[in-house]
């Protein structure tokens, strides 16, 4: 059986990291503790790839698959609002959505990993990802080569997910987390005296229809057995209460379960654009800010991880879902693109704050549980007995 070290010093790591956290493309000090312990453990470390990210291989010296595990770094701009010890001290900045956890838990694998690597045939690749908060930090490192030279059959990663049970380690096959497409629409009509609406074409009236005619999108554009959801996050038009504006800005926040849902709502967004601005006398400009895509896993890579979480007991509550369990999103769907594999989750804990919230922490119980996940992945894959 496989040995899993103590994380009583990941758990010290991670509070350290909650305490200097980084945005994306800027987590500099980060990656070099992420180096150093790596380089320290005696993985060949890669820097610099995609920006700040780092990379840790461990070749086995014997001919075999590579299997690659990610974590995320970047931190996001939120205020904490928590009083204990390890709170954020980079003002306006915080590790609202556990990002220090999931670097916490790789390298506590990392150390697991090479201190049985005589179990194993192949390479592993650790992969500690900058920007996953809307950076798209994945396609920067795979544009650099990461999921080449060593060639990656299979990559996996996780998220914790409050709500959910301490531990509790489920995954699903096929869709399970939402895509993103972050939309600015800038409507342009003619400004004038708020007293003679008549000789205006007033934007901000046609971006009012335009909200309102969003919301039958989802429910008659989309078909019922597919997921979606449109947000309209923001809209600034004008700054005095006596003129009509010129332009009127909206930002959105498009949801999806995969490609066909994108392309669905998207072609609804854009006639209820045209429709509104037409009948107002405006012009519209829509802009692609953000694209994540429907983050969906591999029905066998799903089957494996669950198969080796239950034969090596790293919870005493493990799953194969059958539902959606979110429709966030998550750049790793940019990885599942390129190569098979599976992205799991662990229960962060029921009374846990929500992710981005300025009240919420990882729950470091789950460092050693997420390191026997990955531990027990590695067995199923590189194992020199085959034994799962």
């Amino acid at each position: 059986m496989f040995s899993v070290v103590h994380d009583s010093e990941y758990i010290l790591l991670r509070k350290d990291i909650h305490k200097f956290p980084e945005l994306q493309f800027e987590e500099f000090r980060t990656a070099s503790i992420v180096t150093e312990i790596l380089t320290k453990l005696g993985y060949a470390v890669t820097t610099g790839v995609g920006g700040t990210g780092v990379v840790g291989l461990l070749d086995t010296g014997l001919p075999g698959d590579t299997i690659a595990f990610r974590a995320d770094m970047d931190a996001l701009p939120i205020k904490e609002e928590n009083t204990f010890d390890h709170k954020s001290t980079n003002h306006g900045l915080m590790h609202a959505c556990g990002h220090d956890g999931h670097t916490a838990s790789l390298l506590c694998a990392a150390e697991a990993l090479m201190k049985n690597k005589d179990r194993y045939k192949g390479k592993i690749k650790l992969i500690f990802q900058p920007a996953e908060e809307g950076g798209a930090g994945a396609k920067a490192m795979i544009e650099d080569g990461v999921l080449e030279s060593p060639y990656v059959d299979a990559i996996f990663g996780y998220h914790n997910r409050p709500g959910f049970k301490q531990g509790y380690v489920f995954a699903k096959a096929g869709p399970a987390m939402g895509g993103n497409t972050a939309v600015s629409i800038k409507i342009t009509g003619k400004g004038g005296h708020a007293a003679m609406p008549h000789l205006a074409n007033d934007p901000v009236v046609a971006a009012s229809t335009f909200v309102t005619l969003l919301q039958s999108v989802v429910s008659r554009k989309l078909s019922p057995l597919s997921s979606g959801v449109i947000t309209v996050a923001s809209i600034h038009g004008g700054d005095a209460s006596n003129v009509i504006a010129d332009t009127t800005e909206v930002k959105l926040s498009i949801r999806y379960d995969g490609e066909p849902t994108k392309h669905a709502l998207l072609d609804g967004v854009r006639l209820a654009l045209d429709s509104a601005c037409n009948q107002f006398g405006c012009t519209s400009d829509l802009n692609v800010d953000v694209e994540v895509m429907a983050l969906i896993n591999d029905e066998a890579s799903t089957n494996k991880v669950i198969d080796a979480c239950k034969k090596y007991e790293v919870s005493d509550a493990i799953e194969k879902i059958d539902y959606m369990p979110t429709m966030g999103a998550e750049d790793f769907s940019f990885y599942l693109a390129e190569r098979p594999g599976c992205y799991f989750f662990i229960g962060n804990g029921e009374e846990s704050a929500y992710l981005h919230n300025a009240h919420y922490d990882f729950n470091d119980k789950n460092i050693k549980i997420a390191a026997k996940v990955y531990l027990s992945i590695a067995e199923q894959y590189l194992s020199k007995e085959n034994t799962l």
